[in-house]
C-alpha cells in the first residue's frame, strides 16, 4: 500500500527548499526535513526523489501564478483586465519571494513546461480582447504585447524579490504600462483610466 500524500507536507517541503536556496544552505534529504517533524521518506512519498522535488519546486511558482491570474475576473474593459493581470503578477512575486526566485532558474526542470508557458496566455487573451475592442492596433502581435507587459512586471518584481529595491518600486508600474499600451494604439486618457481602475480594483501591494 502506498503512503498517503498530505498536501500540507508537500507545501511545507517546497517552501522550505525555496527558503534554503535563498539563504544558500546546503540542501540534502536530511537538511530539508530537519525541524519539520516529517521524515526523509516524505520526500519520496510526495516527489519520488530529490530530482522530483526540484521540478516540483520550480513548478509551484508557476502554479501559484496561474491561480492568481485565474482569480482575475473578466470585465468589459480588456485594458483594465490586462493591467490587473500585471498587478496579480507583482502580487505573486511579493507573496512568494522565495518561489519567485526559482521560477526562472533554468538549473531546475519543470514538471509541466507547457503549464508554465500557459500562464502567458492569460495576458495574450486580454490583448486579443483589447484588439477586438479597438483599443490596440490590429497589426500588434498579441503575444509580443503580452510578453512586453510581462517584462515590465518581471523587471520590477525581480528588483524587489532579490532585494535592491523595496516594494515601493511597484509604484512605477502604472506609468510604464500606460506608455507601453499607448504605443500599441490605446488612447492616453482612456488607457490611464483603465490602469487606474485596475489599481483601484486590486488590493494594495504592500
Amino acid at each position: 500500500m502506498g503512503r498517503t500524500k498530505d498536501p500540507a507536507v508537500r507545501t511545507l517541503l517546497i517552501e522550505r527548499a525555496a527558503q534554503m536556496l535563498r539563504t544558500r544552505e546546503p540542501i540534502t534529504l536530511r537538511s530539508l526535513v530537519a525541524g519539520t517533524c516529517v521524515s526523509t521518506m516524505a520526500v519520496y512519498t510526495h516527489f519520488g526523489s530529490m530530482d522530483g522535488m526540484w521540478k516540483a519546486l520550480r513548478q509551484e511558482g508557476f502554479t501559484r501564478l496561474a491561480v492568481g491570474f485565474a482569480a482575475v475576473e473578466t470585465s468589459e474593459d480588456p485594458v483594465q483586465d490586462l493591467a490587473t493581470l500585471v498587478i496579480a503578477y507583482l502580487r505573486n512575486a511579493l507573496e512568494n519571494p522565495d518561489l519567485y526566485r526559482v521560477m526562472f532558474d533554468a538549473n531546475f526542470e519543470l514538471e509541466d513546461a507547457q503549464a508554465a508557458d500557459d500562464t502567458l496566455d492569460y495576458l495574450v487573451r486580454a490583448v486579443v480582447r483589447g484588439q477586438e475592442a479597438g483599443r490596440f492596433r490590429a497589426d500588434v502581435v498579441a503575444r509580443d504585447l503580452a510578453t512586453q507587459s510581462w517584462a515590465i512586471a518581471h523587471g520590477l518584481a525581480s528588483l524587489v524579490a532579490t532585494g535592491p529595491l523595496s516594494s515601493e518600486a511597484f509604484d512605477h508600474c502604472p506609468a510604464m504600462l500606460i506608455a507601453l499600451l499607448v504605443s500599441a494604439g490605446d488612447e492616453p486618457d482612456r488607457c490611464r483610466a483603465s490602469v487606474d481602475a485596475a489599481c483601484a480594483r486590486s488590493a494594495p501591494l504592500a
